[in-house]
């Protein structure tokens, strides 16, 4: 078990070396947060504000602004930030020699640490740009014949969504989804929809871990499962999961999983990757051409032309980062923070909360909405009049706004929403 001590020294040497912005006494305050973690539960140590004011110091990021978008994207921490930077100024010292004689075969490390957090063998894990591409390469990959049939939801997102609209204009495939409110009344209510669309036709199955709308995270190895018996393939859109919550391949039992490293990873912006079962890698097409000496090889997903070595590579150092918190720490923090500000507006009069407090059912991702105020309007009023920045959701299931917070949000900040949030209950939003 990590102890305070060697998580905050770790911090502190990288940001000495590298970031002016710190000055000698904030690393002072850093230092003197020594007690130990020791045993401590992780909701113990979600509430340990010296601990997660050392994480804060990690960030450069703007405190003139409130950013509850963690969702879309995330900033890297410095030390994240230094490595992207270094290994791009020793790619343009000799680029081709440089970038591709010794930075890209650096890519196998990265690769082994990412199958290591997730569980699988190095030669499922392919590294992606983002799990829209890694999802599509699964979408566009399969083999489908017209009439065959995709399950999917209503709340899956637009992107994924599209490329399977594009494979029924081209291929005249069927797809069909499913609804459910949100939040739902029970993880079984999700088992039960998903298998209400399922029919002699249904040939995949692609649903996500945890919604981009709401936050709802599904019931993954019960679905699989269930797929797996009628045999259908599943996807599952990972693109906010890994490294939100705890979780390994084998508590999924997918075929496919795709995510994006820029989010809750925090590893630089571009950066995503996708897991084959291994007997699925044959038969999946790439999207971009690769040798048919490569038909069992995963990095045939990979096959996309030049691109930079440094944005992969300093995924490492975001894996470094995330394991020094650990998972378990991070989402019992991420749960602290949704809770303090939802328990707050819970029962205000119109208040709409999309999420469940279950921490089963969902973790730092939530979806609140006012009564009579679109969200639109809601988000724009934020920005405004607070420089507070969250995501305006029109879905008909969870009209609201999104709030993402992460490791290095404050308390402060998140009083601060909701105590802008509190103001538009009382008084409304001025015309």
């Amino acid at each position: 078990m990590i102890n305070r001590r060697d998580f905050l020294h770790s911090i502190v040497g990288a940001a000495a070396v590298a970031r002016p912005a710190l000055r000698d006494d904030g690393l002072t305050r850093i230092l003197s947060a020594t007690s130990a973690i020791g045993d401590q539960s992780p909701e113990s140590v979600a509430a340990d504000e010296d601990f997660w004011f050392a994480v804060q110091q990690a960030f450069t990021v703007n405190r003139t602004l409130i950013h509850l978008n963690n969702g879309g994207v995330c900033p890297s921490p410095k030390v994240v930030q230094d490595a992207m930077k270094r290994y791009l100024d020793y790619s343009n010292q000799a680029t081709s020699y440089h970038m591709w004689g010794h930075l890209e075969p650096e890519v196998e490390g990265v690769r082994i640490g990412l199958a290591r957090a997730f569980g699988c063998d190095p030669e499922e894990m392919a590294i992606t740009r983002n799990a829209s591409e890694a999802l599509e390469i699964c979408q566009f990959g399969m083999d489908l014949e017209p009439g065959d049939e995709v399950l999917t939801t209503g709340q899956d997102y637009p992107r994924m969504l599209t490329t399977w609209e594009q494979r029924v204009r081209r291929d005249g495939i069927v797809i069909k989804k499913v609804t459910f409110p949100a939040p739902p009344p029970s993880m079984q209510y999700l088992i039960d929809q998903i298998e209400s669309g399922i029919t002699p036709r249904t040939k995949a199955i692609l649903f996500c871990h945890i919604t981009n709308l709401s936050g709802q995270i599904f019931p993954v190895r019960e679905i699989c499962r269930m797929a797996r018996d009628r045999g259908i393939e599943t996807i599952v859109d990972g693109a906010h999961a890994f490294a939100h919550f705890p979780f390994q391949r084998d508590d999924l039992e997918c075929d496919y999983y795709g995510t994006s490293l820029h989010k809750w990873l925090l590893a630089p912006h571009g950066t995503g990757f996708l897991y084959v079962k291994r007997d699925k890698i044959e038969k999946l097409w790439p999207l971009m051409a690769a040798p048919e000496s490569m038909n069992t090889n995963i990095r045939k997903f990979e096959e996309i032309g030049t691109h930079p070595a440094a944005n992969h590579n300093a995924i490492a150092e975001a894996l470094t980062f995330h394991n020094g918190i650990g998972v378990e720490r991070k989402a019992a923090r991420l749960r602290y923070l949704r809770d303090r500000w939802m328990r707050r507006l819970e029962g205000q009069p119109g208040v709409m909360l999309h999420t469940s407090f279950d921490p089963a059912m969902s973790c730092g991702l939530a979806n609140v909405g006012i009564e009579g105020i679109r969200p639109g309007d809601l988000s724009a009023h934020l920005w405004n009049g607070d420089k507070i920045i969250v995501t305006p959701i029109g879905h008909e299931a969870c009209p609201g706004i999104r709030v993402t917070p992460n490791v290095y949000t404050t308390l402060d900040e998140i009083d601060r929403f909701a105590e802008a949030m509190e103001d538009v209950i009382r008084n409304g939003i001025p015309a």
